[in-house]
């Protein structure tokens, strides 16, 4: 199932013009605040009636004002997490999950015992949500969304009232359920880290336009896109498989260009990763350097080189089959004659990889 999105709408001072297909999987809309992602959303969900446009979920049209059709927001099937979790605080945590089947339409629909075990909320059930962190909260706003069995599932920026804590708690609940619920997820955010750990697919926004669409790791590995997430924060994505958990604490992954080893990964052996490595921590060297710290040195190409309007570079290298950034100053670009086909070494630093930037892989 997919969701095509064409919307025209306009505010004072501010135009709306976007057009883009979710499919399957997680679609985030990435953009700084004030770029349009949060009235998309509520477009789509009904609750904002846009100037024009059309709005489809697997073919099933939602609204269309050439055609003069608009469906209330409690027709639409859709399930919507906010920010905060909205839960009724008269209501266990039980009752407020089948209020959410309450709207389900007749027919199979999710399985109650199978989202409560993967969102990790059984020993929750019988408490009520005012003796919940912020994390369990968002948890049970997401069961109670998905047993509605929605078309589509919308969430606007749930981890932002979040400390990192209780993001960290609750990413792998949300890489769960992009991999096993089988419902298309258009996701609200404008962090690059959440983008890179979750998002499938990529719509970026600037000032209510669409300025890059396509698939998470091909976007951001792109050095013309790079400046849309922002240069410091820019990073590309490397599929790798855990080959082996070593005894003094690291683990060993394999990769299409060679090993790479980080601190300790929970992960079993076998399982299939998605590593972002920011460009920030890239450096490069003609020869495979000898007698140094850094574990990782992997043999790449040079693809594409993009000098900025400053005193930096950002160069795209394949290693192996994935893409990766490295962002280096002008002056080293001329100093080692950087240009596409040139074969060199990228040098990354384990401990430079954080915990966060590592995530299962729903694209294996």
């Amino acid at each position: 199932m997919s969701l095509e999105v064409r919307l025209s709408h306009r505010f004072p001072g501010f135009a709306l013009e976007v057009d883009f297909a979710a499919p399957g999987g997680l679609t985030a809309l990435f953009g700084r605040s004030g770029s349009g992602k949060t009235t998309v959303i509520n477009a789509v969900a009904g609750l904002l009636r846009p100037d024009a446009g059309r709005v489809a979920a697997g073919g099933v049209v939602l609204a269309d004002s050439a055609a003069g059709v608009w469906l209330p927001p409690h027709r639409r099937r859709l399930g919507y997490v906010f920010q905060d979790a909205r839960l009724f605080p008269h209501l266990t945590v039980r009752q407020n999950l089948l209020y959410g089947r309450w709207f389900a339409p007749r027919g199979p629909g999710a399985d109650f015992g199978r989202i409560v075990e993967m969102l990790g909320i059984g020993p929750l059930l019988a408490r009520r949500p005012g003796g919940l962190s912020g994390g369990e909260r968002q948890r049970v706003a997401l069961g109670r969304a998905i047993l509605s069995n929605p078309r589509v599932l919308l969430m606007d920026e749930p981890l932002a009232a979040l400390d990192d804590a209780r993001k960290a708690e609750i990413l792998p609940y949300l890489e769960r359920l992009r991999d096993a619920a089988g419902v298309p997820i258009l996701y609200v955010t404008h962090s690059p880290a959440e983008l890179a750990r979750l998002a499938t697919t990529v719509v970026a926004l600037e000032a209510g336009r669409v300025v890059a669409a396509g698939p998470a790791a091909a976007l951001l590995a792109d050095p013309a896109v790079a400046p849309v997430f922002g240069l410091r924060a820019a990073g590309a994505l490397v599929h790798a498989r855990v080959a082996a958990q070593e005894g003094d604490g690291l683990t060993r992954l394999e990769t299409a260009a060679g090993p790479l080893w980080l601190p300790r990964v929970e992960a079993g052996v076998g399982a299939t990763l998605r590593v972002r490595i920011q460009a920030q921590d890239v450096m490069l060297a003609l020869t495979r350097p000898e007698g140094i710290s850094a574990l990782n040195v992997l043999p790449v190409t040079v693809r594409v080189l993009r000098m900025g309007e400053g005193p930096g570079a950002l160069v795209q290298l394949m290693a192996g089959d994935d893409p990766i950034l490295a962002r280096v100053t002008r002056r080293s670009a001329e100093a080692l004659g950087l240009r596409p086909g040139l074969a060199l070494f990228a040098v990354i630093k384990a401990v430079s990889v954080a915990p966060g930037d590592v995530a299962q892989d729903g694209s294996s």
